[in-house]
């Protein structure tokens, strides 16, 4: 008997074609379920350049409005009769939620009152964001809310080792480990440009200390001016420079402090594998990052990585070997990594093709298999899959629950 393809339900407040690790982790699941034969529908809230778009089977768009400091970032809302008419009329087998914001909850209510199994990913560190913004105060009642949210779905996927223990340690239950992949066709040294170089005002033999990733206060990117001054002043006879590639709320205030450091903007496909194929150096301060996709995708482009030793650097380097790692929290350290890399030039080159080698093995195709298995295994347990044949219709679950208080 072949395996039923499901009807999925994505559920996220941010998607492709915007830029941050949440949306390309759930373009990346999204198309790869279609490939395998599901039935998707995604629900998000409708994006700038979608004014005149309409809903259809596979996409519901709602209401969404600006976070505070993040105009290309968005709450979304839809109310729960209008998500109970929609999935009572084609009910989902399983739904997959992605954010915690109100339209995450109006899905999970309404999926709760209709029995539909639910699956919830960690995708963000909102109790870490709230320190950096002056709103620690909060940190209890988020912590509350969010563990509240979570133990109400059938299992919660969190991206990385460090990630689950924080969360085991807030009391939040029946985690499940699903990491990411990397396009290592996309990110790949090959695509390094000297023209590009050339704009940056380097040579062959320069030193590109690069940083990709959103610039806001929770990226902890102060560091990044103590460092590169800290390696100008070891390596004087070395010309290099700071290449920042990304947008966000601090870009003004960056600006003005690293009046040297080249600006790119955000960049996106094989525009932005050229940016990272172009540096020598990646140099990652975050201590806010649920995993921090950009550090695989800096370890396909073949850079030596500096990072602290937490979520995606802590399960994909091997310090010495494919990067350099530094305790959490320790800025010295963090210098010291990134300086051990500058030393010698063997070094970096080695350092450099063990990171590429690690990164191509990579790739998203486990990643979405693993998750078509998490999402299998809550509907069949919620009861929404019983045996048929090859071309039955997909048997549904009949009664639905009421929600646990």
């Amino acid at each position: 008997m072949s395996i039923p393809s499901l009807r999925i339900t994505l559920v996220s407040e941010t998607f492709p074609p915007e830029i941050n690790g949440v949306a390309n982790t759930l373009g990346r699941l999204s198309d790869g379920l279609r490939l395998r034969g599901h039935e998707v529908e995604l629900v998000r809230p409708r994006q700038a350049h979608e004014r005149g778009e309409s809903d259809s089977d596979a996409l519901l768009l709602c209401r969404g409005w600006s976070l505070p400091g993040y105009p290309g970032l968005q709450w979304g809302e839809v109310s729960m009769h209008t998500l109970l008419r929609r999935w009572q009329r084609h009910r989902p087998d399983v739904l997959y939620i992605a954010t915690e914001g109100p339209l995450g909850l109006n899905a999970l209510r309404a999926a709760r009152r209709l029995g539909i199994a639910v699956v919830s990913g960690f995708h963000t560190n909102f109790t870490q964001y709230f320190g950096q913004y002056g709103l620690g105060f909060l940190t209890r009642a988020l912590t509350h809310y969010l563990r509240w949210f979570h133990r109400r779905t059938a299992m919660t996927l969190v991206p990385s080792t460090s990630q689950r223990l924080e969360l085991e340690r807030r009391g939040f239950e029946r985690l499940t480990l699903m990491a990411r992949g990397v396009d290592a066709c996309l990110f790949n040294p090959s695509r390094r440009s000297q023209a590009l170089r050339d704009q940056w005002g380097l040579g062959p033999d320069d030193i590109a200390l690069i940083h990709v990733g959103r610039l806001a206060a929770e990226k902890n990117l102060g560091l990044l001016r103590l460092c590169f001054d800290t390696l100008r002043a070891t390596y004087p006879q070395r010309h290099m420079r700071l290449i920042i590639v990304g947008d966000g709320p601090q870009r003004g205030a960056l600006q003005q402090q690293l009046p040297g450091a080249v600006f790119c903007g955000a960049q996106r496909g094989e525009a932005l594998a050229e940016h990272y194929a172009s540096g020598d150096l990646f140099l990652f301060p975050s201590l806010t990052e649920t995993f921090g996709n950009v550090v695989l995708e800096a370890l396909a482009s073949g850079l030596g990585v500096v990072a602290y030793d937490e979520a995606a650097a802590a399960q994909h380097i091997r310090h010495g070997h494919s990067g350099a790692l530094a305790m959490p929290g320790d800025q010295a350290a963090f210098i010291d990594a990134a300086s051990w890399l500058l030393a010698e030039d063997e070094t970096l080159r080695t350092v450099r093709l063990n990171a590429r080698r690690h990164a191509s093995r990579q790739g998203w195709s486990a990643i979405i298999e693993q998750f078509e298995g998490h999402l299998y295994s809550a509907a069949r347990n919620n009861g929404a899959l019983v045996e048929r044949s090859e071309n039955s219709p997909l048997s549904i679950k009949p009664e639905a629950t009421s929600p646990r208080g």
